[in-house]
């Protein structure tokens, strides 16, 4: 069997101005902070003898990778960012940095969303990806427009209660 897998979509490079200031204080913390303490646990793990059985240096080793990894996914990723910062012409149309009031047709449920950036999701928040299959089916609708979103859980119509873009640059 192949471990080929096909390469992943190449994922929109756009940020929000409080967005892309987190991920710039993260790589920070991690190269300044982080790092270097993760490197000195190390050294003194190593230098306990036997690395072979020494369960500290295979965890410390595994952390440096880890930490090594990010870095160098944030430094590549950070200057390929794009950052918005304007609201758009018209404010009644769902565009990157919105928050969204949508209404669902067949339960009359409402949810709220922000739509950001693939870099600063967060469920939690309701902060969704502008590539998200919810956010796609969105972009350029205006207020009171109805529109289909195709989610894992299956198609389900949507009609937008609320756009506004305050704070649309954090």
């Amino acid at each position: 069997m192949s471990r080929w897998r096909p390469p992943a979509e190449k994922s929109t490079a756009l940020i929000t101005r409080g967005g892309h200031d987190r991920l710039k204080s993260e790589l920070d913390e991690l190269w300044r902070i982080k790092r270097p303490e993760v490197v000195k646990a190390l050294a003194a793990a190593a230098a306990e003898g036997d690395r072979s059985e020494n369960a500290e240096y295979t965890y410390r080793k595994k952390q440096l990778g880890e930490i090594d990894r990010r870095v160098r996914y944030l430094s590549k990723r950070l200057p390929s960012l794009r950052i918005v910062e304007t609201v758009p012409t018209d404010p009644e149309s769902v565009f990157f940095g919105a928050r969204v009031e949508v209404e669902n047709v067949a339960s009359g449920e409402s949810q709220r969303y922000r739509i950001v950036g693939p870099d600063e999701t967060d469920a939690r928040a309701g902060w969704i990806s502008i590539d998200s299959p919810l956010a796609r089916a969105m972009l350029k609708k205006r207020l009171d427009d109805e529109f289909e979103a195709m989610l894992p859980s299956g198609a389900a119509r949507f009609v937008i209660v609320d756009v506004s873009y305050e704070d649309a640059g954090a």
